[in-house]
């Protein structure tokens, strides 16, 4: 769908740039990792492209699976109204969405 093609670029090019993107909210175990490993993991993530239908099934690049170090890292991006205090109606329309994306160990979702 339109909306899907939309969320998807957006979603890409949140990753993309990592670590700048405006919202990115590290679990307690990736935050008590070094600053090399913390940056290893979002270069990875930064560059992550495989997508398949089994962790993209609405073709969004909202969730992926990155290895880093020998641990497996997750990242999931949501979306959210403007004022952070719900769900946005439309994630698609980057006026009224903020995006954040989490970045965790499995264990920890």
């Amino acid at each position: 769908s339109s909306t899907a093609l939309r969320c998807r670029e957006l979603n890409d090019r949140l990753r993309q740039k990592l670590p700048y993107a405006a919202h990115v909210h590290l679990s307690a175990g990736i935050a008590s990792m070094s600053s090399r490993t913390i940056l290893q993991i979002l270069q990875a993530i930064k560059s992550f492209d495989n997508f398949t239908p089994d962790n993209d099934p609405y073709g969004e690049h909202d969730f992926g699976e990155v290895h880093v170090n020998g641990e497996r890292v997750w990242f999931k991006i949501e979306y959210y109204d403007k004022n952070m205090e719900g769900h946005t109606p439309d994630p698609a329309d980057d006026k009224e969405t903020h995006r954040v994306i989490t970045i965790m160990y499995p264990e920890e979702y």
